[in-house]
């Protein structure tokens, strides 16, 4: 009588013990599910209100890199002493000024392309530097005069990071 007793609790605990598990398996799948579809729709929420400042972020990259340009910075900024210590200073100090207008930008911007954009800022101010140190420079002009030679034979490092810029902005569609 005790074992038909004890077959008999065991025949109706075991499917509601069977019945309980599947239960709880697709619960806990269902709220895993609802967390997934909320925390997707709130960064889509995200993205959708980040999405304008990162492209003003980026529009405001490039016209610091379209500024840094060497050739038309040398047009926009002229010499105002014939000394071109002076011109390579005030050049280097407009850049860097430009630059720091535009530091809070790379919160918004991947770390690589940050980087790209400040290794054509340094580039460019090397490139001033190094026209300076050259024998054929003796004077503000024929420092711009040199440097914009020198830009004929190869291109200007704002344009690779552009480049650089409108792949990473492309990306983002």
């Amino acid at each position: 009588m005790e074992t038909t007793k004890l077959i008999e609790l065991l025949s109706y605990t075991l499917p509601a013990i069977i019945t309980g598990l599947v239960a709880y398996y697709f619960f806990n799948l269902h709220t895993k599910n609802e967390e997934g579809r909320r925390r997707f729709l709130l960064n889509k929420e995200a993205q959708k209100d980040a999405l304008p400042i990162r492209l003003q972020a980026f529009e405001r990259m490039t016209l610091f890199l379209e500024r840094i340009n060497l050739a038309k910075l040398l047009i926009r900024i002229t010499p105002i002493s014939e000394d071109k210590n002076d011109y390579e200073n005030y050049v280097i100090a407009q850049i860097e000024q430009e630059f720091e207008h535009n530091l809070t930008q790379q919160i918004y911007m991947s770390d690589e392309c940050w980087t790209i954009i400040v290794t054509a800022k340094n580039a460019t101010i090397q490139m001033i530097r190094k026209a300076n140190l050259s024998d054929r420079v003796d004077n503000a002009n024929k420092l711009r005069e040199v440097i914009l030679n020198d830009l004929m034979d190869k291109q200007s490092p704002s344009n690779a990071a552009l480049a650089y810029i409108k792949n990473e902005v492309s990306m983002m569609w």
